[in-house]
């Protein structure tokens, strides 16, 4: 009567010698997931995967500003691009900047001035 050999669990079978590259793709996958949920929670982006609605405004006032906005299931990406569109579809682009002081008087000062 053969008695049968127990095989360790740390023992490799010499009969597929990728099995150890596929193993590694396994751990890679694995490692990238976590590294992925790791960098949204760190820049506080959970609510990109929830059900609320929000709007994301980065480098505001500046040449490079983009607006992100989510609604329902839809996220939208809009570049400052310098020229801005009204309600009647007509381009045009940035002339100056308007202020409004505390006494409510209205100061507009032309691009160019600056």
């Amino acid at each position: 009567m053969r008695k049968k050999r127990r095989t360790s669990f740390l023992q490799e079978d010499d009969g597929d010698p990728l099995s150890v590259v596929v193993n590694l793709f396994d751990v890679a996958m694995v490692f990238a997931v976590s590294l992925m949920v790791a960098m949204v929670m760190h820049m506080n982006m959970t609510e990109v995967f929830g059900k609320d609605d929000f709007t994301i405004v980065k480098n505001p006032g500046k040449d490079n500003m983009e607006i992100i906005t989510k609604e329902g299931k839809e996220i939208n990406t809009y570049k400052a691009t310098g020229q801005t569109t009204d309600g009647s579809g007509q381009q045009g682009k940035r002339l100056g900047t308007a202020y409004q002081l505390e006494n409510g008087q209205i100061i507009y000062v032309p691009d160019d001035a600056l």
